[in-house]
C-alpha cells in the first residue's frame, strides 16, 4: 500500500489494475458463470474480479504469483468455502496436482484471466495447447483480457492484415470472439495500450490436419516473409510450379500470401502437400527397387556362382 491507500504495483509483473466497471461486466458477461461451473482465475490481482464471480459460481481457483496480493486476497476471501488461492507463477505451476485433496476445485471447466502482456502467447498455449499437442482436456470456456493488437490478431479473417500464425495456431484450436476494446485509462497505473477481453471456445475443426506437426512446419513457413507470396516461401519444402498446380486444385489463389489463406484452407493445403509427399515418395522407392532389383540373389545368381567356382 502506498500513503493513498493504493496498492502498489510492480513494474517485473507488469501489474496494471483493472478499475472499470463497465470492462468487469463485459468480462463477466462473457464467461456466463452459472452454480455449475468451476472457474480457473489466473491474476486476480486485487480481486475486484473475483468478486464479481465468486457468488455465481460452484468453485473459483485463483492463481497469483505475487506473495503480497495472495495475503490481501485470503485477508478477504480466505473464509469463502467455493474459493481457493495457489501461489505461484501459473506458467510453472500444475494446477491440477495441487487440487488432490480439493475435489470441489478440481476440473474446472472455464478460465477467466487478465494476462500480462509480456507473457500472453506462452498462457495461451497453456491452455488451449498447440497443434500438434492439442490440450487433452480443453476447457469450455476462456474469456482473457490481453493487448488489443493480440486481441486483433487471434480473432482476424483471412485477407486482414492482422491475419497471422498466431491467427492460424489460436483458431485451429478454438472459436475467437472479440467482446469489447478496453482503453488504457481503465487501468491504473494506465498502460501504453490498449486491451481487449476475447472469448475462446475450444472446439476441434470439422476436418483435422492429417500430419498436425506439418501443419505448424508450413504454418511458419507461410509467414516467415509476409509480403511473399506462398509460392515463395513454401519453397523449401514444394517447388513453385508444383504449389502452384495444388494451389489451383485446392481454388486458392497461386499468388496469395499466407494471410489470405484461412484455417481451413490452411488444413487443406497441409492435407494435400503431405499426401503429395507420400505419393512422390513411394514412387521413388518403386524406381529405388526397380534400379536394384539385379543387386539382389536369387536362385539364378547363386546357380551362376556355383559354376563360376567348379
Amino acid at each position: 500500500m502506498n500513503g493513498k491507500g493504493e496498492v502498489r504495483t510492480r513494474r517485473a509483473l507488469a501489474q496494471h489494475w483493472l478499475k472499470s466497471e463497465s470492462a468487469l461486466d463485459s468480462i463477466v458477461r462473457a464467461a456466463r458463470c452459472t452454480k455449475d461451473d468451476r472457474v480457473l482465475e489466473i491474476g486476480p490481482g486485487t480481486g475486484v474480479l473475483t468478486r464479481r464471480i465468486l457468488p455465481l459460481v460452484e468453485a473459483l481457483i485463483s492463481v497469483e504469483i505475487d506473495r503480497d496480493l495472495c495475503k490481501m486476497l485470503v485477508k478477504e476471501f480466505g473464509k469463502r468455502e467455493n474459493f481457493l488461492l495457489l501461489q505461484g507463477d501459473f506458467l510453472e505451476l500444475d494446477v491440477e496436482s495441487q487440487l488432490g485433496n480439493f475435489e470441489k476445485f478440481q476440473n474446472q471447466n472455464k478460465v477467466v484471466a487478465n494476462i500480462p502482456y509480456n507473457i500472453t502467447g506462452p498462457i495461451i498455449e497453456k491452455l488451449l495447447g498447440t497443434i500438434a499437442n492439442p490440450s487433452l482436456r480443453p476447457y469450455e470456456l476462456i474469456v482473457l483480457l490481453i493487448q488489443k493488437e493480440v486481441a486483433e490478431r487471434i480473432v482476424a479473417k483471412p485477407g486482414s492484415r492482422t491475419f497471422g500464425a498466431l491467427t492460424v495456431r489460436v483458431q485451429y484450436l478454438a472459436e475467437c470472439e472479440y467482446i469489447c476494446t478496453v482503453p488504457a485509462s481503465s487501468f491504473h497505473p494506465a498502460p501504453k495500450v490498449d486491451s481487449a477481453v476475447v472469448k475462446l471456445v475450444p472446439r476441434q475443426l470439422e476436418r483435422q490436419a492429417s500430419d498436425p506437426k506439418f501443419l505448424e512446419t508450413i504454418v511458419k513457413l507461410g509467414f516467415s516473409a509476409k509480403r511473399k507470396m506462398l509460392r515463395n516461401n513454401l519453397q523449401s519444402i514444394i517447388e513453385r510450379d508444383e504449389l502452384t498446380t495444388v494451389l489451383e486444385g485446392l481454388h486458392i489463389n497461386p499468388q496469395a500470401r499466407g494471410e489470405d489463406v484461412g484455417v481451413e484452407q490452411w488444413v487443406q493445403l497441409s492435407n494435400e502437400l503431405k499426401e503429395k509427399a507420400k505419393q512422390d515418395n513411394a514412387s521413388e522407392d518403386d524406381r529405388l527397387l526397380e534400379a536394384k532389383g539385379h543387386d539382389r540373389f536369387d536362385d539364378s545368381d547363386i546357380d551362376a556362382i556355383d559354376e563360376d567356382d567348379v
